[in-house]
C-alpha cells in the first residue's frame, strides 16, 4: 500500500483536488467568479506543492504504470504550468459564471496527461490521452455566448476522434504483430516487417495531430482563435509538452529499432512544420492565430531536436519544453489580460502598448525574444541545444535550413515589438489593470525565462534526469 501510495502520489493528489472542487461546486452559495478562482488558484498551488514532497520508483500493475525521477520531473513541470495558467486566468473568469467548471475541466485533463506519462502499456497511454483531450474541447466552447467558440470545440472534437481512429487501429496492428501491448514486449519484437512498418505509420499520423505537425496541424489556428486565452495558452504549452514527452518516449523505448525508419519522417515533417508555421505566421492580424502558428513552427525546432536519438536529445527537448512554458505563457498572459480588458486581440491594437502599459509591453517582449531565440533569453540556447542535437546525425543541410527559418521568425516576432514600441494609434489601449494573480504568474515567467538562461543548473539538472533513465 506504501508503494502505491508514493508511486501515485501526484495522480491521487491530482484526483483529491478535482474531488475538492466538485464539493465546493456542489456547496456553492452564490460566491463570485473572482472569489472562485482565487480558492481553486489555492487548490491547484497545494497540488504542485505537493507534488514536489515525494519522490518514488517503481512499477504497478505488473508495468502499466512506472515512475521514476524523470517522470517526477515532468509532472511537476506540467503542475507548475496549470497553476500559472490557473493564475493567468483570473481576469477571464473574474466575471464568468462557469469559472468552478473550468477548474475542474483543465485539472482533469492534466490528470489524463500523468496517466499517459507513466504508461507502460498502450491501454493505459491510449485511457490517458483520451481523458486529456476530452475535456479541452469542453474548455475551447467554453465562451458560450461566441459561435466561433463553439466551433473550435467542434473542430477539436473532430480532430481528436480523427487521431484517435489512427491511433487505435496502429495499437491494433502493433498487437497483431508483437503479440503484446506492453511497452518493454513491443521493443523485444519489433523487426521492421511491413505490417509493423505500417502499425508506426498510424501511430506516427495520430502523434502528429495532437501536436500539429505539418500536414496534420490544419485545426490548429481555428481552435486557438475560437478558444479562450487561456485555453489556448494551455493547449499549446501543457498538453503539447506532454504530447511531445510520450512521442519520445514512444520513438526511443517502443519503435527505438525503427529509428532508420522514422529519422526520414522527422526530418520531412520537421522541415515542413518550421518552414509552414514561419510562413503563415507573418500573414497574421490575430493575436491567437499568430502565436497558433508560432507555436507550430516551434514543434519543428523540437522534432529536429528528437531527430539526435542519443542520451542528450532527450534532456534537450526537456530543457526547450520547459523554456517553452514559460515564454509562451507569457506571451499569451499579456494577450489574455489586453483581451479581458478590451476585447482587442488584433496585433494593430497593440500599437503604442508601452506608452500606456509599459511592464506589459516589455514582458510580452522578453517572451517574444524567447521565442525568437535572442541571446541572452532561454530560447536562444533552447534552440542552439535542439540543432545540436539535430546536427549530431550529419545532417547539415537540413540545420543550415533550420537556422535561417530562425533568422525569419525574427520578422514576425519583432512586428509586434515595433508595433508597442515604436508605432502609434488614434486609440490606444488605456492603462490595463493587471491584479495580483496574473501579476504574479507573469513574473515567474519572466524569471524564468532568464533564469534558465543565465543559470546552467536548469540544463544540468535535467541533463543528469535523463542520463540515469
Amino acid at each position: 500500500m506504501t508503494d502505491f501510495l508514493h508511486l501515485l502520489h501526484h495522480e491521487l493528489l491530482l484526483s483529491l483536488v478535482i474531488v475538492c472542487m466538485l464539493i465546493l461546486k456542489l456547496a456553492d452559495r452564490g460566491r463570485s467568479g473572482s472569489s472562485w478562482s482565487n480558492l481553486l488558484n489555492v487548490l491547484l498551488l497545494i497540488n504542485f506543492a505537493g507534488g514536489l514532497l515525494i519522490e518514488a520508483e517503481g512499477s504497478l500493475f505488473d508495468g502499466m504504470f512506472r515512475s521514476n525521477a524523470l517522470l517526477h520531473f515532468e509532472k511537476n513541470v506540467l503542475s507548475l504550468g496549470l497553476l500559472l495558467v490557473g493564475l493567468l486566468a483570473t481576469p477571464y473568469l473574474r466575471n464568468h459564471k462557469h469559472s468552478a467548471e473550468f477548474h475542474i475541466l483543465i485539472a482533469s485533463t492534466l490528470l489524463g496527461m500523468f496517466f499517459m506519462l507513466s504508461a507502460g502499456h498502450m491501454l493505459l497511454f491510449y485511457v490517458g490521452l483520451e481523458l486529456a483531450t476530452i475535456p479541452l474541447a469542453a474548455l475551447a466552447a467554453f465562451n458560450l455566448n461566441r459561435g466561433e467558440s463553439s466551433e473550435a470545440g467542434a473542430k477539436l472534437i473532430l480532430s481528436s476522434a480523427f487521431s484517435s481512429a489512427f491511433l487505435l487501429l496502429g495499437i491494433s496492428f502493433v498487437y497483431g504483430t508483437c503479440g503484446s501491448l506492453q511497452f518493454e514486449q513491443i521493443a523485444l519484437t519489433v523487426s521492421g516487417n511491413p505490417l509493423q512498418l505500417l502499425a508506426f505509420t498510424l501511430v506516427f499520423t495520430g502523434f502528429a495531430f495532437k501536436l500539429s505537425i505539418v500536414p496534420f496541424h490544419f485545426w490548429t489556428a481555428d481552435v486557438y482563435q475560437g478558444a479562450p486565452i487561456p485555453v489556448a495558452a494551455y493547449l499549446s504549452v501543457i498538453s503539447k509538452a506532454a504530447v511531445t514527452l510520450v512521442f519520445i518516449s514512444v520513438l526511443y523505448s517502443v519503435f527505438g529499432a525503427l529509428q532508420a525508419t522514422w529519422t526520414p519522417y522527422l526530418l520531412i515533417t520537421a522541415l515542413l512544420t518550421i518552414i509552414t508555421g514561419n510562413l503563415f505566421a507573418m500573414r497574421q492580424d490575430n493575436i491567437k492565430r499568430f502565436l497558433a502558428f508560432s507555436s507550430i513552427a516551434q514543434v519543428g525546432f523540437i522534432l529536429t531536436g528528437i531527430l539526435g536519438a542519443n542520451v542528450d536529445s532527450e534532456g534537450i527537448v526537456l530543457y526547450f519544453l520547459l523554456i517553452y512554458l514559460f515564454s509562451n505563457l507569457a506571451a499569451f498572459g499579456v494577450a489574455g489580460l489586453i483581451s479581458a480588458a478590451t476585447g482587442k486581440e488584433s496585433i494593430l491594437d497593440y500599437r503604442g502598448l508601452h506608452a500606456s502599459n509599459p511592464r506589459l509591453a516589455w514582458t510580452l517582449t522578453i517572451a517574444l525574444f524567447s521565442l525568437a531565440g535572442v541571446p541572452p533569453t532561454a530560447g536562444f540556447f533552447g534552440k542552439l541545444f535542439l540543432l545540436t542535437s539535430g546536427a549530431s546525425l550529419g545532417n547539415y543541410l537540413f540545420i543550415g535550413i533550420a537556422a535561417l527559418n530562425m533568422v525569419v521568425s525574427m520578422y514576425y516576432y519583432l512586428r509586434i515589438v515595433k508595433a508597442m514600441f515604436m508605432e502609434t494609434t488614434a486609440q490606444p489601449i488605456g492603462k490595463i489593470p493587471t491584479g495580483v494573480a496574473p501579476a504574479i504568474a507573469l513574473a515567474l515567467c519572466i524569471a524564468g525565462i532568464l533564469v534558465s538562461g543565465l543559470s546552467g543548473s536548469f540544463y544540468e539538472h535535467i541533463h543528469l534526469l535523463t542520463l540515469s533513465y
